[in-house]
């Protein structure tokens, strides 16, 4: 398994026969060498989208039509997305489990927020999702843009996942502390990777209290395009 950051939210996962792109955000992205594009996109086979806030889903109609491959993601969006883009989709909602070649991806709860701009104001695309996504015999939480959640207690009740990918930066979502909290009450993670953080400012730019706050976990500062091999 092989889990490569392209900067904020966006990630690319590549496990058992898939290529996954979750949440890209690479033009317009502080984080991302937007000269690295095509080698961040190459091989997906299916983009994933936890929301509808720009900072997700900006280029997920540029890429599926470049690609030629489906956004996958709540229903509401999908469907939108399907008859206004004419773009490939898989829609499904929380609870509900889609099997993409070797690997099942589960949309499960978040609590954040999801719209768009409109032109009369904010346009709602759904709710705001995580997944879990199992192949190679491994489970990973993708958190998504979320606070700490008592749900997340049943989340690793039915899929015991072993590596989070967690939103900890702050303001937007849970910080640093928050995330850690969240791990060591209500998850046993072996390898924690934190995400959403870094692009701004305003945003938390160092792991340190997260680490600090999961001894014995393996937690992984990320580095923009650099693979980490699990």
């Amino acid at each position: 398994m092989r889990i490569t950051w392209l900067g904020h939210s966006g990630f690319r996962i590549e496990i058992g026969d898939q290529v996954l792109l979750i949440d890209p955000w690479l033009v317009g992205n502080p984080m991302f060498p937007e000269d690295r594009r095509a080698e961040a996109i190459s091989g997906a086979t299916h983009l994933l989208v936890t929301h509808g806030h720009f900072d997700h889903i900006a280029d997920t109609v540029a890429i599926c039509r470049e690609l030629g491959i489906p956004a996958v993601g709540i229903f509401d969006l999908m469907s939108w997305w399907e008859e206004q883009e004419k773009i490939n989709v898989i829609g499904f909602n929380k609870g509900g489990t889609v099997q993409l070649g070797d690997v099942a991806v589960t949309m499960v709860n978040a609590t954040h927020s999801a719209s768009i701009g409109g032109p009369n104001g904010p346009v709602y695309t759904g709710t705001e999702s995580g997944f879990m996504i199992s192949g190679e015999g491994r489970t990973i939480y993708v958190s998504g843009d979320t606070d700490v959640m008592a749900d997340m207690g049943v989340f690793n009740a039915l899929h015991a996942p072993d590596i989070g990918i967690l939103c900890a930066g702050g303001h937007f979502t849970m910080d640093m502390k928050r995330a850690a909290y969240a791990a060591k009450t209500y998850f046993d993670f072996k390898t924690v990777i934190p995400c959403h953080y870094k692009t701004f400012p305003l945003l938390e730019q160092s792991a340190d209290a997260l680490k600090e706050g999961l001894p014995g976990v393996d937690v992984i500062e990320p580095e923009v395009l650099v693979p980490i091999e699990l």
